[in-house]
């Protein structure tokens, strides 16, 4: 009856402990590591930017990449580039050509440049090379542009102990407007510009001419989503400003170009788009007592930059 009973008793047997993790797991991990020892936080992307500089490193542009070759084609356009000092790789000159003096400029450019290709090439090469457009026996090979990442402007704006100056295009497909967006952002002491990887302008030989040289002095970021790239400038410490005809404020009322701001510019028709409105931290209109209903961007952003700059002298 006793071994009955005890058959029956509810009494548990040994059990396995935790060897102590369960007491391990609630012990604190001690204090937050400050925000540039953070991995993926945005202050220690900043500072290893700033190591790379300091130790001479090319920086890996993990949002910047670089666009596709290019080609100048026929002799007005081609001696216009060389002019104006658009990057080239290869001069292509057909066999056989009418040596008249556009050639002899362009390959007299060339040479004096240096580091370009001077290469002969049949006429059925040059024809295949340009999909049959007329390229009356000259075609400039131009290389890809070298974006940089949206990072990197905030980082050369603080090498230089500066507040970021910095111009965002939203939906701008005309290589000339970012070309005299880039001249602007030059000529009045800006950062850079940031445009969007797909459905915007990119760095093409018409921008190169129209920025007159400053391109290369002036570096273009390009962001895999133009708005997620704004929300990273806020997150930064950075006043983004949109403009727009029926934004809040007006230019003159606007305090936030004397400290770190980023100067966002829409399209001509149709301004800033609903997600890139959504993410400024104000909009504001440019006035325009002639009545204008718009300004193309490489104007609007000229004058809102001419502003910052006096503000900051």
């Amino acid at each position: 009856m006793a071994a009955n009973n005890r058959r029956m008793s509810g009494k548990k047997g040994a059990q396995v402990g935790s060897g102590g993790q369960r007491r391990r797991g609630l012990e604190g991990k001690g204090p937050t590591p400050p925000a540039e020892m953070r991995k993926g936080h945005a202050k220690q992307r900043l500072a290893q930017a700033k190591a790379r500089r300091a130790t001479g490193r090319t920086p890996q542009r993990r949002g910047g990449g670089r666009s596709t070759s290019e080609l100048v084609v026929g002799r007005n356009p081609v001696v216009e580039a060389l002019r104006e000092g658009v990057p080239a790789s290869t001069l292509y000159v057909q066999q056989f050509i009418d040596n008249d003096e556009r050639v002899r400029e362009a390959l007299r450019l060339a040479a004096e440049r240096g580091g370009i290709n001077l290469m002969e090439a049949p006429r059925p090469e040059l024809d295949r090379m340009t999909n049959g457009l007329n390229h009356q026996g000259l075609v400039l090979q131009v290389p890809p542009y070298e974006y940089a990442h949206p990072e990197d402007l905030v980082a050369n704006a603080h090498d230089e102990g500066q507040d970021p100056l910095i111009v965002a295009l939203d939906g701008v497909t005309d290589p000339r407007n970012l070309g005299a967006v880039v001249r602007s952002v030059s000529a009045f002491g800006g950062h850079g510009v940031v445009v969007p990887e797909r459905r915007a302008a990119g760095m093409t030989a018409g921008a190169w001419k129209t920025s007159a040289g400053t391109a290369a002095r002036t570096p273009v970021a390009r962001a895999t989503n133009l708005t997620r790239a704004l929300e990273a400038y806020k997150k930064a410490g950075i006043t983004v400003v949109g403009l727009a005809a029926d934004g809040e404020a007006e230019l003159g009322d606007l305090d936030a170009l004397s400290g770190p701001v980023v100067i966002v510019v829409g399209s001509e028709g149709k301004g800033l788009s609903r997600l890139v409105g959504e993410t400024c931290d104000l909009r504001v209109r440019i006035p325009m007592p002639g009545g204008a209903e718009s300004l193309n961007a490489g104007v609007a952003a000229g004058v809102v930059l001419y502003e910052a700059a006096r503000r900051r002298g």
